[in-house]
């Protein structure tokens, strides 16, 4: 955006969120218009504004000119398990331990700096310098199917999907405790904990609404292996979701217990398969990411014991 633009509300927006309404009528993500608001380049009637400001009848959003960020994010020639690739999209295999963008503490060797390498310049910029080409994201100690969007038409129409909760994404994981019922669903909002701004948690009255969909494909003596399909996606929604049942996912010291038997790195947790409308041809594409190594190891030993 290299030119003021400016914005005058009607009465049909009355009420709607800024950030809300700049990502429906614009051509850059929520996000992107967040970071915006806050840094102060959007302004109502020539004041700022936070991000929940609900708009008023002949308002003015005046959309100050923002300059380009230098990249200060290198390529890194990390191999990529590649599962999809066309001229607009990247379905790629996510490994633990692996976080998908830089920030403090992992400035490098991140899931951008091998997927700057692999693609070049052509990633989409609507996430800005530090997540070329990120339309979400899993986290650290979670594997498999993570999408990549190579142009900015791209990654407006992957966004859109996933706001409208049509993307599919069904993920596999073992939770302790066995599992009663054979499936359910979860309904319960999810905003950042009060007690700790590092976690998040089932909040009733600040959260977001959050829906997982759950299904037991095996119960253990223990433990229990699941299928989960996510209908929104919040950060840690699948984590939290189990834990605040009692069935935390196994692994997850942050959720559950501060111990795991199985030496594991994190919670086992697998995004399985990715199903999306392909920007371009309108067809759609399923993406399956087999289960790593060490998950399929730990089931035989449950199996076993």
């Amino acid at each position: 955006m290299d030119k003021e633009e400016q914005i005058v509300i009607d009465k049909g927006s009355e009420g709607i969120r800024i950030d809300r309404f700049l990502a429906d009528n614009g051509d850059k993500t929520r996000s992107f218009y967040q970071k915006a608001i806050e840094d102060q380049k959007i302004l109502v009637n020539d004041k700022p504004v936070k991000n929940n400001y609900k708009l008023r009848t002949d308002d003015m959003i005046t959309i100050l000119p923002i300059e380009e960020e230098v990249l200060d994010v290198s390529p890194e020639n990390i191999p990529l398990d590649i599962l999809y690739e066309d001229c607009d999209v990247l379905v790629v295999n996510k490994p633990k331990g692996m976080v998908v963008h830089p920030a403090p503490g992992h400035p490098d060797h991140t899931l951008v700096n091998a997927v700057m390498y692999h693609c070049g310049d052509s990633l989409s910029a609507i996430n800005g310098v530090i997540r070329p080409g990120i339309v979400h994201r899993i986290d650290r100690d979670t594997t498999g199917s993570l999408i990549i969007c190579k142009n900015d038409h791209a990654h407006l129409l992957i966004a859109q999907q996933i706001k409208e909760h049509s993307l599919n994404r069904i993920y596999r994981g073992i939770v302790i405790g066995r599992m009663p019922d054979r499936s359910g669903t979860i309904d319960a909002p999810i905003g950042r904990s009060s007690k700790d701004r590092k976690k998040m948690a089932i909040d009733q009255v600040h959260g977001r609404r959050a829906v997982t969909h759950y299904r037991v494909l095996s119960n253990f003596r223990d433990y229990a292996y699941c299928e989960f399909r996510l209908e929104t996606g919040r950060t840690h929604q699948i984590r939290v979701h189990m834990a605040s049942i009692g069935h935390p996912l196994l692994g997850d010291t942050v959720y559950g217990p501060s111990k795991c038997p199985f030496r594991l790195q994190g919670q086992c947790l697998h995004a399985m398969t990715l199903g999306f409308i392909h920007p371009t041809t309108g067809k759609y594409i399923e993406v399956n990411a087999p289960l790593p190594d060490y998950f399929v190891r730990l089931l035989k030993l449950l199996k076993d014991k």
